[in-house]
């Protein structure tokens, strides 16, 4: 199984790595996404089974430092891989096969979407994620494209109403919206005929223009009660219809934080992902490949501050245009080697799903 990441193996440092080097190395950054230690000479020495001398272990990993590949984060420590070695890791180095039957069956049976909405099945693929991988999930939802079938205005009680759509496979979309108090019944009815006439075969982006026309031009015959929820619904729909940034599992990311200036930078992070540009910046970093592309650290503004790794691909629909992406976000020691396959199994099933 082949991933599409960013290109930027060091394919100079790689080449300078005899067998015996890439080994140490790998068993450097294994015990890293195993326990995120350092490593030192004696211990590599004794793991290796080479019959390498610890002061020989130790000359390999200062050629190792010097080509950038590693560091020791205090004097006399073992090493570390630096955001540029793990890079030179997963594009170079990295062995990894196809997902395991149970994370497989997992996967499916925990993003079916029988009897649910696929928003829901959306927020079940984010927790899902996190609870397999270890790590923060998250889903970019699409827009809300498909053709519609039926829309309903539902009163909740005084000031509030459910506007439900039923799109032509079947799924149901729901939001609730103010309405002013005292609004008669006559008013929902109403609008739910004027807008069910004329979202039948259309999205929900063509029956808002059309709908905006003709309320516009006064051509809407409608009162003006049932006029001002017909606008206010399609405005709440359209606006909820840009899509989504769904995450789950971010308690997973401090499990590994022990100093305040670490936790700084992941609460750092989450603000960010609850702006707006961040669900579009996540976009394009899924549309510019096809397959699972992997940002380590610095490589990307968003994670750069928090020391994060992300590990995400992009979803489509029947017409294989893409509409989403689905990923996780957890320390750079990840393991790159079971996440990788298993979120590009997931935007798999999402793919499906959407249809």
């Amino acid at each position: 199984m082949n991933s599409e990441t960013n290109g930027r193996t060091e394919p100079s440092a790689l080449a300078a790595m005899n067998a015996r080097s890439r080994e140490i190395f790998r068993h450097i950054v294994d015990a890293y996404v195993a326990t995120g230690a350092p490593v030192g000479s004696r211990t590599l020495s004794r793991r290796l089974g080479m019959n390498l001398s610890p002061a020989t272990v130790r000359n390999v990993m200062a050629d190792l430092e010097e080509l950038g590949l590693l560091y020791a984060p205090h004097t006399s420590a073992g090493r570390l891989p630096t955001q540029q070695g793990l890079r030179l890791f997963v594009d170079g180095l990295l062995e990894y096969g196809n997902l395991a039957p149970e994370d497989r069956e997992r996967i499916e049976t925990r993003c079916a979407a029988t009897g649910r909405s696929l928003p829901q099945a959306f927020e079940e693929a984010g927790a899902m994620l996190s609870d397999l991988s270890r790590c923060a999930g998250l889903v970019v939802a699409p827009k809300f494209e498909e053709p519609l079938k039926h829309i309903e205005f539902v009163s909740l009680g005084p000031g509030r109403a459910l506007v439900v759509i039923v799109t032509n496979s079947g799924a149901v979309e729901n939001r609730i919206i103010d309405v002013p108090h005292g609004l008669p019944p006559s008013a929902l009815v109403e609008a739910s005929n004027y807008l069910s006439s004329r979202l039948v075969g259309r999205t929900l982006a063509e029956a808002y223009r059309e709908v905006q026309e003709e309320l516009e031009s006064q051509r809407a015959e409608l009162n003006e009660v049932a006029a001002r929820l017909v606008q206010q619904g399609l405005a709440d729909w359209s606006e909820a219809n840009q899509g989504a940034l769904i995450v789950r599992g971010q308690a997973q990311l401090l499990e590994d934080v022990t100093a305040l200036e670490d936790l700084e930078k992941v609460r750092r992070l989450f603000s960010a992902l609850e702006k707006h540009e961040s669900m579009l910046r996540l976009l394009n970093l899924a549309d510019d490949a096809e397959g699972v592309q992997i940002f380590i650290g610095a490589e990307n503004e968003l994670f750069g501050t928090s020391d994060c790794s992300m590990v995400i691909s992009p979803y489509t629909n029947s017409k294989q245009q893409f509409v989403g992406a689905i990923g996780v976000i957890g320390p750079t020691r990840i393991d790159y080697a079971r996440i990788i396959p298993m979120v590009d199994y997931t935007a798999k099933v999402l793919s499906r799903l959407v249809g």
